[in-house]
């Protein structure tokens, strides 16, 4: 069956995933359950006061963690945006889907390596996206905020989603395709909350995919002048950046959360709608090239994004499902951006997608079964220049491997121990190094990841110029 084939199925068929004799089944058969899914834009892990930030005001999403699950050692697939979103609209792997880098992406001309460009600067059309995986089985699917996943001709009505407001400049300075009516003096998050509650109302009678995807927290640092103020003025703790604009944008962000739990809460659409919470990639702690204030710190988690370091790659996610997810539950378990994907297609038990291989698994056992993932590792490949060099990472159990490419150096942490990867243990563990660089090099090879080449251009006096990306216009 081809994707048309797919898209037009109305029936589950033999693709379904397997899981019909689970309660998780009969309840979607019988009513099923929205789904609400925030992406924030560059949030670190320790944002928030429920990752114990003492600094930002989060209550309406610390609110969320204690009616659902929270879990701490969650991952955006890729330590930059445009791939972690694939990745959570495809299903796949950002080296499978072709999308490595943001789009265009970085470029230094005269470095050692000449990175890979994106196989293409837009998710493609023969991509099966989540939200035409659900049509089948009944869900309407909007999306509003920033895409970031091609043009025009790639926006979202064009893969599958129902209903769209992607957004165009910065936080006070913008607009939203298609054109909506702007207030006086708008501030982003909000109008985009404003559409996802209108949305939110135009279908409370049938089962629908919310993706609310804020530009918020991503720089320029813009922020309402009185949240600014309250933060300037708040007395700030010993330790942390504690940056005020900075902190109201959180606030931004939490309000909007609010506003949405408060919509499903008036409609009486709590109890059947799927909320989860998630960052596109690790915090950002100051521009790339450098130019700019210091935003935010990820301690104690190392480095920020661009990096294949915790501080680029894990992040908050959030899970609230009443009468299915124990309230105030923690959980401990590596998931990555790729899980989302099949962990909607179970809960609203809709048909796997044919021809379209899927590399995360379903977050449901842990959800609602309290059961145990089968994979035993997660995966990074990162071939480009950003806050760090290009490289590769493998996660499995509690170790983490991370290949350098530029010159095949490695190194070997202990997360459970070493949270800050201080310690390189790749010297005194080789068995273990030699068997996860294995592992990950056959999963690069699985994939089809592009790899960096040797730059004939390299010139070290040079190499840390930026230069214009060959697939910029």
């Amino acid at each position: 069956m081809n994707r048309r084939d797919f898209l037009k199925s109305a029936g589950l068929g033999a693709a379904a995933l397997s899981f019909s004799k689970s309660s998780l089944a009969a309840r979607a058969r019988q009513d099923k359950p929205n789904f609400v899914f925030i992406l924030i834009d560059d949030m670190g892990w320790p944002d928030l006061g429920c990752y114990g930030n003492e600094f930002h005001e989060t209550p309406n999403i610390d609110r969320l963690a204690a009616e659902g699950m929270r879990f701490t050692d969650a991952y955006a697939a890729c330590p930059v945006c445009s791939p972690t979103r694939a990745s959570i609209v495809s299903g796949q792997y950002p080296a499978r889907v072709g999308i490595t880098d943001f789009i265009p992406g970085h470029w230094r001309p005269y470095e050692k390596l000449r990175v890979p460009i994106n196989r293409q600067q837009f998710l493609p059309h023969d991509s099966v996206t989540i939200a035409e995986a659900l049509q089948p089985a009944g869900y309407t699917s909007g999306i509003y905020g920033k895409w970031h996943l091609g043009g025009l001709e790639h926006y979202p009505d064009k893969q599958g989603f129902d209903a769209m407001g992607v957004r165009r400049g910065n936080h006070k300075k913008f607009s939203l395709f298609p054109e909506v009516d702007l207030p006086e003096d708008p501030y982003m998050s909000e109008v985009l909350t404003d559409e996802a509650e209108k949305f939110i109302e135009s279908n409370q009678d049938r089962p629908f995919c919310l993706c609310l995807h804020h530009y918020a927290v991503h720089i320029p640092l813009q922020a309402r002048d009185q949240l600014v103020k309250k933060y300037e003025n708040k007395p700030k703790p010993d330790t942390g950046v504690n940056h005020p604009i900075y902190a109201a944008m959180v606030e931004h962000v939490d309000k909007s959360v609010g506003r949405i739990l408060d919509k499903l809460d008036s409609l009486e659409l709590s109890d059947n709608t799927i909320v989860v919470f998630f960052s596109d990639n690790g915090g950002l702690r100051q521009r790339f090239d450098g130019d700019g204030p210091i935003v935010s710190t990820n301690a104690p988690l190392r480095d920020e994004k661009g990096t294949l370091y915790e501080g680029g790659i894990r992040v908050p996610m959030i899970v609230r499902w009443p009468g299915m997810i124990e309230p105030g539950g923690t959980n401990d378990t590596p998931v990555t951006s790729v899980d989302l994907y099949p962990t909607f297609l179970e809960i609203a038990g809709a048909a796997a997608p044919p021809d379209h291989p899927l590399d995360g698994e379903s977050l449901a056992p842990l959800l609602t079964r309290n059961d145990q993932l089968e994979r035993d590792a997660i995966y990074w490949h990162y071939p480009h220049y950003h806050h760090s060099s290009p490289a590769g990472a493998i996660r499995e159990g509690d170790w983490k491997l991370i290949e350098f490419y530029e010159d095949g150096h490695l190194e070997l942490y202990n997360l459970r121990n070493d949270i800050g990867e201080q310690t390189n243990l790749a010297s005194r563990e080789s068995a273990r190094v030699d068997a996860l660089q294995q592992k990950l090099s056959a999963w690069r090879s699985d994939v089809s990841a592009e790899m960096p080449t040797p730059n004939s251009e390299y010139d070290p006096a040079r190499a840390r110029e930026w230069g214009k990306h060959p697939g910029r216009t």
